[in-house]
């Protein structure tokens, strides 16, 4: 992976948690929170959606695949701290 593909990487991590947290509670998790939840959100939106068959491409499809992932992660914390 190139410098330029791990800083877009970076990107879509932190937009994917801030936009998670704004839906999830109303307000981001801070810079490392939203990175860490969107990082991780995008690995687990790209494992499941390439199990369902969809692949996502560019800025705005990872973004989205990241969101999705972020959600289920947030909604799987949620049911653990239960």
């Amino acid at each position: 992976m190139t410098l330029t593909g791990v800083i877009i990487f970076i990107i879509v991590g932190v937009l994917a948690g801030w936009l998670a947290g704004l839906i999830w509670k109303g307000r981001g998790f801070g810079f490392l929170g939203n990175l860490a939840i969107g990082v991780v959100g995008s690995f687990l939106g790209g494992y499941l959606f390439g199990l369902l068959g969809f692949h996502f491409h560019g800025f705005i499809g990872s973004t989205i695949s990241a969101l999705a992932g972020a959600l289920i992660l947030l909604y799987a914390i949620s049911l653990i701290k239960k």
